[in-house]
């Protein structure tokens, strides 16, 4: 069965004449007079109908044995570190998304977390970094928001050869663009507040493992004890999102390739960052592992922070907001939002490119050009 079928009917548990799955609202469920469960729902933080549902969906677009509902990316990625033993030693790449790398810095590492990080475009510091006790390589391909890209094939022949479980933070590449499980890859973790649930109106993450293994029922255990799960109706929501990914991701892919083709011809650029651009430095990986290139790109702007944010001020249809992912085409200036600790240039402007007709969006971007 195609992606595209499988996003709309997989999460459908249909009762009477419902054609579209209905909203499980109850916190907890009856017994049968033998004390069993007809349904294996016993309280909603352990398993709810609609959180079933959206496991089992993403569970089988990713190809992979089982998957793990979060109330956030953030909650989702944090299980995945949270499952490893007291001695054992993660890497994690330096360039990755905020709010991750501040929760390794400030929580994990503080709490004795042995954890390092490295260039994971560099292959030989990666291999250098590697310890007896490595039990975890985290990485992002295009990553957040240098759009560097990591050879994705050759690190799960390092995490192989280290006996280490390999994650991969897939949220800019939604499933069947970047399939990081059939390659090799251990695990994918998602923030489905993004391109998964697609219209910025839903907090959600998930993790997917290609097995149910040791590794992941630690991982299940963390989310149903600790219980950062989504309530039902975040999931139906999320689901409702999937049901149109693959045509949505057609759209942003679209639409991002022939800005990023626009804006490289703009005299006030510096360099645009898009692993579909032919000038991208590693333009022969994103065609060896990419199905397809991703709605987002940073641009780096001659002149520094002030034109970079002149630029951002002067747009109309393109809205200053965190995150990303949604129809609506969203722009920010990331180190303003990361914080004195940025690593990211004062002059990059991140850019998720949206929905909207192409035409509009490259005239918005002219006239705000015009003004700088």
């Amino acid at each position: 069965m195609k992606q595209e079928t499988i996003a709309i009917h997989a999460g459908d548990k249909k009762s009477e004449n419902d054609v579209i799955s209905p909203i499980h609202l109850s916190t907890t469920f009856k017994r049968e007079k033998d004390g069993s469960y007809p349904n294996t729902d016993i309280y909603s933080r352990t398993s709810n109908p609609n959180r079933r549902a959206l496991e089992n969906t993403m569970a089988r677009l990713e190809h992979a044995q089982v998957a793990a509902a979060f109330s956030s990316g953030s909650a989702a990625a944090a299980s995945v570190f949270r499952a490893l033993g007291k001695n054992d030693h993660a890497i994690v790449p330096t360039d990755m998304y905020h709010g991750i790398a501040k929760a390794i810095k400030n929580i994990f590492i503080p709490s004795a977390m042995d954890i390092s990080f490295v260039d994971m475009t560099n292959l030989a510091e990666l291999k250098d970094a590697i310890k007896a006790n490595t039990k975890l390589i985290w990485i992002e391909s295009p990553s957040n928001p240098l759009l560097k890209l990591t050879d994705i094939n050759a690190v799960i022949k390092i995490a192989k050869s280290a006996g280490a479980i390999l994650a991969v933070d897939n949220t800019w590449m939604p499933p069947n663009m970047q399939d990081v499980l059939a390659m090799g890859a251990d695990i994918v973790v998602h923030s489905s507040t993004k391109y998964l649930a697609g219209h910025s109106d839903v907090i959600g993450g998930i993790v997917v493992s290609k097995y149910d293994d040791e590794f992941f029922k630690k991982i299940r255990l963390i989310q149903i004890n600790e219980g950062a799960v989504p309530s039902p109706f975040d999931c139906w929501l999320i689901l409702r999102g999937i049901k149109t990914l693959s045509y949505r991701m057609r759209g942003h892919n679209s639409n991002a390739l022939k800005i990023a083709e626009y804006l490289e011809n703009q005299a006030q650029i510096e360099q645009v960052l898009y692993p579909g651009l032919a000038s991208h430095p590693q333009y022969e990986i994103a065609q060896k592992q990419m199905a397809e290139y991703g709605g987002m790109l940073s641009i780096l702007l001659k002149g520094g922070e002030a034109v970079a944010m002149k630029l951002a001020a002067n747009l109309e249809i393109f809205t200053r907001a965190t995150s990303l992912g949604g129809v609506e085409s969203l722009i920010e200036h990331r180190a303003s939002i990361e914080g004195p600790d940025s690593l990211t240039p004062n002059n990059l402007l991140r850019i998720s490119v949206g929905l909207e007709h192409i035409d509009d969006l490259i005239a918005d971007l002219a006239q705000a050009f015009d003004k700088l």
